[in-house]
């Protein structure tokens, strides 16, 4: 059963190439600091942007990696069916254990499409491996609904999991209803796990997480507090954590010849730029995402600086595997040039 802290793994370049090299060390600083499981390619990793090529690479490497040691998760969800189940056919080669499948966006079906032209035919063809539907309707413009999802684990019993990104909690709610007690509910918005787990009507068992890029320790820590109903030290940690996950989006106000514009920098690119700070093996995203604003970056820096100030034990694990000087990288400049845009 999928319950923990689950990594949403960023993919490192290293001038527009797969960082190879860095990937390696990111699966290793997440599997040495207590993450249950890692996810491949998916929102976080970039996946709009990697070609198939690189998609099944990133996929091999790290189902390779986590063989025998934490739980391996592909991202091969799409917008094209046919693609997914070929996609999920080489993860099912490299031994993942489990597939993301993300609602299929742009192209708009309905739920019940979602379930009969998309999920079941992937989770039919591929018995043996868990399959997760992901529903995050701010990303791909469509829902999977727990009605059709409650069909969906009744029709197949690798259906057993939801990552959950709608940020609605009635129909999170809704879904415990339909789908029973035996079903996993993961959080998809690292902000809202603590209230999804400790919510009676959810009961979420987990977090398919982005800080975990950063915090992995801290993150698992929290869920697994919540997962052994320890609330109030579960909201020490939630507190020590808030901060970065306020900067999964980081949301500016700019100003232009023609006047204020809202500036949303959307992840992964708060995340990737952290990582930069940090000394961590990210590169930079690939168009069309590109840097924050000078602002977006004071909001980033000013968070990890809380983080540092308050918790330094959740950035103590950075130190120690990747061999750096946290605070010296928050607060020298060096470290920071090149990250963001100069001007709007």
């Amino acid at each position: 059963m999928l319950k923990g802290c689950y990594t949403a793994l960023i993919t490192p370049f290293r001038r527009d190439e797969l960082d190879r090299e860095g990937l390696e060390q990111l699966v290793a600083f997440q599997i040495k600091n207590g993450t249950r499981g890692i996810l491949a390619v998916g929102t976080t990793g970039e996946s709009p942007v990697l070609n198939w090529r690189e998609h099944n690479e990133v996929t091999q490497m790290v189902c390779q990696l986590c063989k025998g040691r934490v739980t391996a998760i592909a991202g091969t969800g799409s917008n094209c069916t046919r693609e997914s189940l070929e996609a999920t056919g080489h993860a099912v080669e490299c031994g993942a254990e489990a597939v993301l499948l993300v609602d299929p966006y742009y192209n708009g079906p309905s739920s019940l499409e979602i379930r009969r032209e998309y999920v079941a035919p992937i989770a039919k063809a591929f018995p043996d491996i868990e399959v997760i539907p992901y529903v995050i309707p701010g990303r791909s413009g469509t829902q999977l609904l727990p009605e059709d999802l409650a069909l969906l684990h009744a029709a197949c019993p690798n259906v057993g999991t939801v990552k959950e990104a709608t940020g609605d909690m009635g129909n999170m709610a809704r879904t415990r209803e339909v789908c029973g007690e035996d079903f996993v509910i993961l959080s998809g918005d690292d902000d809202k796990t603590f209230d999804m787990m400790s919510d009676p009507g959810i009961r979420a068992g987990g977090v398919i997480s982005v800080t975990s890029n950063i915090a992995p320790k801290a993150v698992q820590q929290l869920t697994e507090l919540l997962n052994a109903g320890e609330r109030e030290k579960a909201e020490r940690v939630l507190h020590t954590l808030k901060p970065l996950f306020e900067i999964v989006t980081v949301k500016t106000e700019e100003q232009t010849p023609y006047g204020p514009v809202t500036c949303r920098a959307r992840n992964p690119l708060a995340v990737k730029t952290l990582m930069n700070l940090l000394g961590m093996p990210s590169g930079p995203c690939r168009p069309p995402l590109g840097k924050l604003t000078r602002k977006g970056l004071d909001v980033v820096l000013e968070a990890a600086r809380t983080v540092q100030k308050n918790a330094p034990e959740v950035f103590a694990p950075i130190a120690e595997f990747f061999h750096v000087d946290v605070e010296e990288r928050l607060h020298e400049e060096v470290y920071w040039r090149g990250l963001c845009y100069e001007e709007y």
